[in-house]
Order: C-alpha cells, then structure tokens, then sequence
C-alpha cells in the first residue's frame, strides 16, 4: 500500500469523502453489491445505502468483489427504499434515479454535477430497475445514453460510470 500511495483503513475514515451516497434499490447479486463498496472506496464516495433485498455485510459474496471495501466505506441498511430516499432529501440532499424515463437528463453532454448540495443516485435491480413509486419520489433522472441493441447495463458497471462522472468534478480538496 505504501508503495501505490494508497491510505489505510483508519486514514479512509478520516479522509475527505466527495459528498454523494450510493443508495441501492433491491439490488439482488452480492457480486455487483460487492463492486459496486469497491468501487465507492476508489473514489472515497460517502457511503452506501442499501435497501430492500439488497444484502448488507457482512457476507463471504460481498467480500469476494469488494475486497475489504465493505469495511472502509460506510454504510446503512433500510427495508424500504422510500424511507431511505426521505432521509436524503430531508438532509439535502438531490436525490436522482439512474432510470430511463421521459424527460430525464443525459450523462454527459446534459449533466455537470456540482456540489453546492450533497447528491444521491438511486440504482436500481438488475432485472425491474429502480420502483416506479422510488423514481416519483427522487428530484429527478439521469440516464446514460446507449447506442446498441441493449436497453440496460450491469448495475455495478452503471453506478461505476456514475461515480465517475461524479468524481471528474469533485476536488477532493485540492484547490
């Protein structure tokens, strides 16, 4: 770890975090639950809400992906999604699905986060996506324009792009 310049455990804790929660929606494989603590750990995002039927550690699954993610980044368990996003938004934060739906905003050319509030995206199941009644619910939609035969990605590779997206406007302060 030394060697890659990488923090520990403790000092991730303590870190700067880039002000955005991960809020997974009946997410149902651990592998992609597991990708997805991986890949928040990266990019120090605040923490991960997971809801419903999505499993939360500890579990031999997760771990297999996440690689010890599951203990840096911070996380809440919630049994229904509603509740979580109500939460969010009463903290202020903007709350957004990650959904194909009228009038949503496109990732990229659309969509230049800013981080005068704290953000949440909500990812959806693998199969059924966010709940409808949890789309209602959120401040809006972004979606990831796609121009192949498929009309959906992986959720863990999904909220990767987002994350992404996140991060390439986040300082992580550095001024």
């Amino acid at each position: 770890m030394l060697e890659m310049n990488r923090i520990s455990k403790d000092e991730f804790h303590e870190a700067q975090k880039m002000p955005l929660v991960v809020v997974l929606d009946n997410v149902r494989s651990l592998n992609n639950i597991g990708s997805v603590f991986r890949t928040s750990d990266a990019f120090r995002v605040e923490a991960i809400w997971l809801c419903g039927i999505s499993s939360p550690p500890p579990s031999p699954e997760i771990h297999k992906t996440a690689l010890g993610a599951e203990e840096s980044v911070a996380w809440r368990y919630f049994e229904d999604t509603h509740e979580a996003v109500r939460e969010l938004q009463a903290k202020g934060y903007r709350v957004m699905a990650i959904e194909q739906c009228e009038g949503s905003t496109k990732l990229g050319a659309d969509f230049r986060p800013d981080f005068s509030c704290p953000w949440a995206i909500v990812m959806g199941h693998e199969v059924h996506g966010v709940q409808q009644s949890v789309v209602d619910a959120c401040d809006g939609c972004i979606e990831i324009p796609q121009h192949g035969t498929k009309h959906s990605m992986n959720v863990a590779v999904t909220t990767g792009i987002l994350i992404w997206e996140f991060a390439k406007n986040y300082n992580y302060g550095k001024e």
